[in-house]
């Protein structure tokens, strides 16, 4: 929930129900990432994450998430390097939840890519013990290729930080949203 005061996540009140997330019966595009686990909690650091077959993008958020910052950009190594890799981050950013990317094509429709980053949230979550949830990343990795040409860098210092950008872009976009619960998932019951 968000106070409109102060734009920040806010706990439900006591006239308020937390919404749950999706049942997993839906349409592709209305599922949530099938963690299991409860809501990210309404303070604290979250970890925004570009999904990549190759390099992961990763953000941070501060603890009252008003501002995101790139991490790091992981180059993919093994399954064994990436767990402890994702679990050492989490712990060191003491990270209360994930804000995993959605690529979404631009009508909405979800892709073999989507699939993809919704199994790695929900490894990410299984991993760490930590509840993850999806947020629509439509045109982030454009938008940080046209902020950092524009930044006058080169290409192989674009190509460098472009996914740690990008997963600060999903990130500050969900702040920016006020926290929303489910995401950008619908809400249950939503068509």
């Amino acid at each position: 929930m968000s106070d409109p005061a102060n734009g920040r996540c806010q706990p439900a009140g006591e006239n308020e129900t937390p919404v749950a997330e999706a049942p997993d019966d839906g349409p592709p595009s209305h599922r949530p990432a099938d963690t299991g686990r409860s809501p990210v909690p309404p303070t604290g650091p979250l970890l925004g994450i570009d999904y990549g077959t190759k390099r992961v993008g990763v953000s941070v958020c501060d603890r009252d998430r008003v501002i995101a910052s790139p991490v790091e950009t992981y180059s993919r190594a093994n399954p064994v390097a990436d767990a402890t890799h994702f679990a050492v981050l989490a712990t060191q950013q003491r990270a209360v939840g994930f804000v995993v990317g959605l690529p979404l094509h631009s009508n909405g429709d979800e892709s073999d890519m989507s699939r993809e980053a919704r199994a790695f949230a929900k490894w990410l979550s299984e991993l760490t013990e930590l509840p993850a949830l999806m947020w629509d990343e439509r045109c982030t990795s454009h938008a940080a290729e046209d902020a950092l040409r524009a930044a006058k860098l080169s290409r192989d210092k674009r190509k460098a930080k472009v996914d740690r950008v990008a997963a600060q872009m999903i990130l500050q976009t969900y702040i920016d949203a006020k926290c929303p619960p489910t995401g950008s998932d619908p809400p249950p019951g939503a068509p």
